[in-house]
């Protein structure tokens, strides 16, 4: 009888048992396979363009919205307090989450919360914020923001006040500017004493969603151009790469003409035929420049918005991202910038007839009444612009 049992546990039970612990690895392998976690260094290298960027619930009750709001230094402040005004005048429905970063700080816990804080809400509006220390540990906070939540692009739409004197009038351009690499990746080194290098990033897959991006946005607006800013005479690897990608993408869009066009010609030519300029793909540093020389041919840096977009989360500031630290606190910084960031927002958020009912009434604050700074050559102060944007807004029915 012992003898019959123990073959049968040889010949039916152990294999069962093997079957069994066979089929259960198994899960188990598929079951760390399915809930796997790349770790950072992994991601990095594996994936060195990529950036593991998880998107969290955005923040939305009651049917408003929640919004970041980062003031910046210098005129920062003083301009979001212009900007909540003017909200709760209109009614809007947005409501903000307020967070300072100390731009003396050594650490970076400050920038870590903003970071959250713009996961959180999904969208967030900014002014300039200084960097004050040069300990190489401490981050930009503006390049940090936008590498960390992979904000790859930057649009800037320059066009013209007429009632503003300017170098040019009529002038319509939109800058479309690289935002994460570049000579903006934060990557440099002693290799010896007195000899610093810095790494200039150029890689496919940005360079072809800029790329994209700007043509895109050409045939959704009904534009006709779109020209490729670079140095590939010079820089034939990196500035090569971009304009190659470029390039390969304009092939997609056959009814937009493309063209290229090198930084400093690029430069001179702004300064002297602004007009032939329509749709601009740039770099991330030629974008920096070629949107100061805009800006400053059309009107100067108070006046326009920048919109930083990535897959998940949109930032909105002014468009050439300068402090204003000498004129803070004197009621001259124009606010017009600001307060078009806050409109591009709310067309943003979907909250059209909000938006237009502001872009309106700073329209004809501009345009009609001559309301100005004194950086548009006006003697009127900050807060005049306001009152009179409040006035106009008065005469509509922004609020339920």
């Amino acid at each position: 009888m012992a003898l019959r049992l123990f073959r049968l546990s040889q010949d039916v039970v152990t294999p069962l048992i093997k079957r069994v612990t066979l089929f259960a690895t198994f899960c188990a392998r598929a079951f760390r396979f399915q809930n796997c976690t790349v770790s950072a260094f992994e991601l990095q290298h594996k994936n060195p363009v990529q950036r593991k960027v998880e998107q969290i619930p955005k923040a939305q009750y009651g049917g408003r919205h929640t919004v970041t709001m980062l003031p910046g230094g210098g005129i920062g402040p003083e301009l979001m307090s212009y900007v909540r005004e003017v909200f709760r005048f209109a009614g809007v429905p947005v409501d903000f989450e307020m967070v300072d970063i100390d731009p003396a700080s050594e650490g970076n816990d400050d920038l870590e919360y903003a970071i959250t804080s713009i996961k959180r809400n999904g969208v967030a509006i900014k002014g300039n914020i200084e960097t004050k220390s040069e300990a190489t540990g401490i981050l930009s906070r503006n390049v940090a923001l936008r590498n960390e939540l992979d904000l790859f692009v930057n649009v800037l739409h320059c066009k013209s006040f007429n009632a503003i004197p300017a170098h040019h009038q009529n002038v319509d351009v939109v800058i479309v500017r690289q935002n994460t690499e570049g000579e903006y990746a934060m990557l440099e080194h002693e290799s010896v004493r007195g000899v610093v290098e810095s790494m200039k990033v150029v890689t496919i897959e940005n360079a072809a969603r800029v790329a994209r991006f700007a043509f895109e946005f050409a045939k959704n607006n009904n534009r006709k151009k779109v020209t490729t800013i670079h140095k590939a005479n010079i820089m034939k690897l990196a500035d090569g790469l971009f304009l190659k990608v470029a390039r390969d993408i304009a092939k997609e869009y056959p009814d937009i003409q493309h063209n290229d066009m090198i930084i400093d010609n690029c430069c001179m030519q702004l300064v002297s035929n602004p007009h032939q300029f329509d749709v601009m793909n740039t770099t991330n540093l030629y974008g920096s420049i070629t949107s100061n020389v805009l800006c400053g041919l059309v009107g100067g840096a108070g006046l326009f918005s920048g919109r930083n977009y990535g897959d998940h989360y949109a930032v909105f500031e002014p468009g050439t991202r300068n402090t204003g630290t000498a004129i803070a606190g004197k009621n001259v910084a124009n606010p017009v910038a600001m307060l078009n960031a806050a409109v591009d927002m709310l067309y943003h958020l979907g909250h059209r007839y909000h938006a237009d009912c502001i872009s309106d009434a700073l329209h004809k604050t501009i345009d009609i009444d001559g309301i100005h700074t004194p950086d548009l050559g006006g003697n009127n102060t900050s807060t005049d612009i306001v009152q009179n944007v409040l006035k106009h807004l008065a005469e509509k029915r922004t609020y339920w």
